[in-house]
Formats: structure tokens, sequence, C-alpha cells
């Protein structure tokens, strides 16, 4: 819990710092808890989330001066939280075991994104012969919060990526937003897990607002930075976060309300 708390607090604290330094009237962090809803067998009342929360966030309540201030806030968080994530996951790495193979351990349910896998295998190079690694909480919550990273770093509207691509790209930032929200569809058919994920880029929008001074230029150094936050999307994203196909989808539907 304190892993996973961590990890989202640092995100929003990035943004919170960044609104500070520059005059942005923005609230402190709050985390979103997870309702539970009679969505379980016989309709008994199970989470909404598995991980007990759907995040945190603050609310801007000024718009931005400028491109420059509009890059600075909306690279902070992801960047804060990613490096957060990443001493997690090396902290979590020392509470991993080994279980023989054949036991049920070896049952892979998350997709790993590349920043997961060379953290594993720099720390721990080959499981023993017969064994499979098995995580614990620490890199649980390590692997959702380069999920988060990576969710919030898509250029869509006014998640942070689509606050990074406006700053940078201006109006053509709406194609790619546009682009972004089709390849959606993609991830779609891959996996039904981006379903929701669809649903909040189309409450989102694709366009974004633009700030008071728009034509102030952002500056070679915060493109040089956005290109890193393109690395740590490329590094954190994965197109499977959980391992589950249509046909498993539709028969725990099923199952689940007995069609």
């Amino acid at each position: 819990m304190l892993g996973l708390m961590s990890i989202l607090l640092a995100h929003e604290m990035g943004h919170y710092v960044a609104c500070r330094i520059y005059g942005v009237h923005s609230t402190l962090p709050f985390f979103i808890p997870a309702p539970w809803a009679p969505i379980g067998p016989g309709l008994t009342w199970m989470p909404l989330s598995f991980i007990g929360t759907f995040g945190a966030v603050i609310r801007i309540k000024a718009p931005f001066p400028n491109r420059k201030v509009l890059f600075d806030v909306g690279i902070a968080g992801p960047l804060c939280g990613f490096v957060v994530a990443c001493i997690v996951m090396v902290l979590g790495m020392r509470e991993v075991t080994f279980a023989p193979i054949g036991d049920g351990s070896e049952r892979e349910l998350f997709g790993a994104p590349l920043v997961f896998q060379l953290i594993a295998q720099a720390l721990h190079p080959a499981a023993p012969p017969g064994t499979v690694l098995v995580i614990g909480p620490l890199v649980l919550g390590a692997w959702f919060g380069f999920l988060v990273t990576a969710l919030n770093l898509m250029p869509v509207g006014q998640l942070d990526g689509g606050h990074v691509a406006y700053a940078i790209l201006r109006r053509r930032s709406l194609p790619l937003s546009r682009f972004v929200q089709a390849m959606g569809l993609v991830l779609l058919w891959y996996s039904p897990l981006w379903l929701a994920w669809m649903v909040v880029m189309l409450v989102i929008g694709k366009r974004h607002p633009p700030t008071l001074a728009d034509h102030r230029p952002v500056g070679r150094l915060r493109v040089a930075i956005g290109l890193v936050g393109l690395v740590v999307f490329a590094l954190s994203f994965t197109p499977k976060p959980l391992l589950l196909s249509w046909s498993d989808f539709i028969g725990s539907f099923r199952q689940q309300f007995g069609f």
C-alpha cells in the first residue's frame, strides 16, 4: 500500500509543486477511493478496482499563462512518478521468491512493460533450474505505477501527455490526439481491458485549450525533455496489461451473471 500510494503521491506532487513554482492556482493532491458494487456472483459486493483506488488527482483552477508552464506542469508528474516507481520496483525485488514450476505459481497474469523486465533481469538475471520468479506486493505496486505513467503520457486531450504534446506542437497536436484515439481501437481489439480507457479518452476529448500566451515558444531544452518523456512512455507501456483475452472476458461475464 505504501509503495503504491508513494508513486501516486509523487506523480501528483510533481504537478502541484510545478504549479506552486509558477503561481498557477491548484488544489492539493487527493486520492480517489474505489467503491464497492454488486458485481460478483449472485450480485455479491466487490470492489470496482482490484487495487482499492482509482488513482490520485489535483484540480488546476487557473488557465496556464504560456506553453512553457503548461509543459513543465504536464511533464513533472509522470517523471516524478516514474522515478519513484523504479525505486519501489528495486525495493520490491528484494522480496521476490522462487517457486517450483508446476505448482501454479508460474501462471502469468500481468503483462510486463520494458522497464519492469529490465529491472527484474538486472537484479535477478536467471531463476534457478526448475523454478520461476514470483513477485510480491511491492513489485505489483511498481507495476501499477508504470501503468499509470504510461496511461497519463498518452498525448490525448488534457492528459499529461496531451499537455506536453500541445506545449511542443501547439495546434499540430490535434492530429496526433486523433491518431492515438484511433490506435485505442486497435488496443481494444487486442485486450478488453482497454474498453474503460477508451471511454476515458472519449470523455476528455481530443482538443487541448490554448494558453494565455500561446505564441511564446517552449525552447529546445523542453523539446529534449519531451523526448525523454517519450522514452519513459515507451519503457512503461504494455499493450496488454492483464493477460485476459476477449473469450476469457466474455466467459467470466457469463459465469458472473449466469448468461
